[in-house]
């Protein structure tokens, strides 16, 4: 009985895992609330999978928010560039589904936040920050 305990510590320590992953240091995660009405024009387009729209709202994320229809559920990003501090240029732009940095041509999947072609130079990148989506009816609630 003792050496089965001792496994479980064993294996129960080993599993342990001290990297939490790392924070972007480059973005401030700010707290915010926004609801978005399907019904208005504006974001009528999230009404159909695969359509994204860019909701520029003060107080709505850093530099404003994407928001995703992947067809099972809404996901939304961060609309500033993740892999360098605010700047002028660091608005990432809608283009479909992808997001791209016209500081250094960065481009980001708004499916999953996954940054396209990682350059091989053994810095760290990050992928796009993601907020909160809930949806009840017409009606969807993003936040952090």
């Amino acid at each position: 009985m003792r050496s089965v305990r001792f496994l479980f510590l064993f294996i129960f320590l080993l599993a342990c895992n001290n990297d939490q992953g790392q924070r972007n240091p480059y973005l401030q995660e700010i707290g915010f609330r926004f609801e978005i009405n399907l019904n208005l024009p504006l974001y009528s387009p999230l009404t159909n999978a695969g359509n994204a729209v860019y909701i520029g709202a003060q107080g709505v994320g850093i530099r404003g928010v994407f928001v995703m229809n992947t067809g099972f559920t809404y996901r939304v990003f961060e609309a500033s560039c993740p892999n360098h501090s605010p700047s002028p240029c660091s608005t990432t732009e809608l283009n479909g589904q992808t997001a791209i940095c016209s500081c250094e041509g960065f481009e980001y999947s708004l499916f999953t936040g996954q940054q396209f072609s990682i350059p091989d130079d053994g810095k760290r990148y990050y992928n796009m920050l993601e907020y909160q989506a809930s949806q009840s009816g017409n009606i969807i609630v993003i936040s952090n």
